[in-house]
């Protein structure tokens, strides 16, 4: 089991390898997202990576018209490596079981957030057309990937 919080995230099919912040609740009861496009985060309300559970880390697709951490997350398949590192400079492999891409307003809450058997981890990012008079993207990507 994964004993500290996550430092770092490495996923080679996509060229990421970024650090990782805390993320928690705004004041709405949503997820904080990274204050920029760099580095990823992780959402301190799920459990830490390796631990039994769908540990979530989120990060944008671009930023200010540069790509983000997360930007090739929708490139990634099934049987990609996906390492996290942890502050005590242990490592937690998985591997994605799979991509999917959900419109903002029907996301599936309770199959990204809830209750697995098994340590697994969520990776978020914003995807589909972008809504230029919200200044947001209509649908989000969710990486699955589980503990091996």
């Amino acid at each position: 089991m994964a004993g500290s919080p996550p430092a770092r995230i490495d996923i080679p099919a996509i060229d990421v390898d970024s650090d990782v912040m805390d993320l928690g609740l705004r004041s709405d009861g949503s997820m904080e997202v990274p204050p920029g496009g760099f580095p990823a985060g992780w959402y301190t309300g799920s459990p830490i990576p390796g631990q039994l559970g769908p540990s979530i880390l989120a990060g944008h697709v671009d930023w200010g018209g540069s790509p983000g951490v997360f930007y090739r997350l929708r490139d990634l398949a099934q049987g990609d490596d996906v390492t996290v590192t942890d502050q005590n400079g242990g490592t937690v492999r998985f591997v994605v079981s799979a991509v999917e891409q959900y419109p903002k307003d029907s996301f599936p809450t309770d199959k990204v957030y809830g209750d697995i058997d098994h340590p697994g981890l969520r990776l978020i990012t914003c995807g589909g057309q972008f809504d230029s008079d919200i200044s947001s993207y209509d649908d989000n990507i969710v990486v699955y990937a589980d503990r091996v």
